[in-house]
């Protein structure tokens, strides 16, 4: 099994493969120092596009590919469904939960950064930028607003001129993002879409505090099976290892990284 990861959903799945028996490569893009690697074998870097992850596709076979990666990582998902349809391997995408909006949120839609930069002047002078490091040359244009860019490693320029940088990791806490946007005197939260339980916390810091918050839409994903937790996934998984067994495949096997 090939779990194009990254992400707690894909550690978690993962994991929770290995301890049934099936064996798992997990792939991680390698664009943070340090990241958090599941059990079973690991292998960091991209594949080369969807043309180089088909060729490692037809060389390993997997059973099938779980893609639990970040959801606004549109590339890799396209190429996994491009390399899975080409290579004849079933695809699953694994995707959090979306967000809910909950009464007393103010929320502003932006269909992109660039969108997401144009609103920051009339909504707010003192961001929390919570978008991810590669994202930030976006808002560089804005220099009528200070920033707090979080992120999960230092960013590369080009940043905002008014800004300071602050490297954390999640999962946070509503009192420590309270503490942190009164600290900084935040009147405005800038996110994407991400979903899921690990980064909440700042959506209801917002909203306890009736802060606007520019949330970016995440793209519609291509897989053709999509679940949002890790139990349907593993069922997924075991449901496609065992036709395998009918068809007379083992459905555990060493694939190397």
């Amino acid at each position: 099994m090939l779990v194009l990861g990254g992400t707690r959903e894909g550690r978690e799945l993962a994991e929770a493969l290995h301890r049934s028996g099936i064996s798992v490569v997990s792939s991680l893009a390698g664009r943070v120092r340090n990241p958090r690697v599941p059990r079973g074998d690991v292998r960091i870097g991209g594949f080369g596009g969807a043309r180089g992850l088909t060729r490692w596709l037809t060389e390993h076979r997997p059973e099938a590919v779980v893609d639990a990666t970040h959801p606004f990582a549109a590339q890799i998902s396209a190429a996994a469904v491009s390399a899975c349809r080409d290579a004849g391997v079933p695809l699953l995408r694994l995707e959090r939960p979306r967000w809910r909006r909950l009464p007393g949120d103010r929320w502003h839609s932006a269909p992109d950064l660039a969108q997401a930069a144009e609103m920051i002047p009339r909504l707010g002078s003192r961001v929390l930028l919570t978008t991810g490091r590669q994202g930030v040359a976006a808002f560089a244009p804005v220099t009528s607003a200070w920033f707090l860019i979080r992120c999960l490693a230092e960013p590369e320029p080009p940043l905002p001129p008014n800004c300071s940088v602050l490297v954390d990791r999640g999962p946070y806490t509503l009192g420590g993002e309270l503490a942190l946007m009164r600290a900084h005197r935040i009147d405005l939260l800038v996110t994407k879409e991400s979903g899921g339980r690990d980064t909440q916390a700042k959506l209801d810091a917002a909203r306890q505090l009736g802060l606007p918050v520019i949330v970016v839409t995440r793209p519609s994903s291509p897989a053709p099976a999509v679940v949002d937790d890790v139990g349907a996934a593993l069922s997924w998984v075991r449901d496609v290892t065992a036709e395998g067994a009918l068809e007379g495949r083992p459905h555990t096997r060493e694939m190397p990284a």
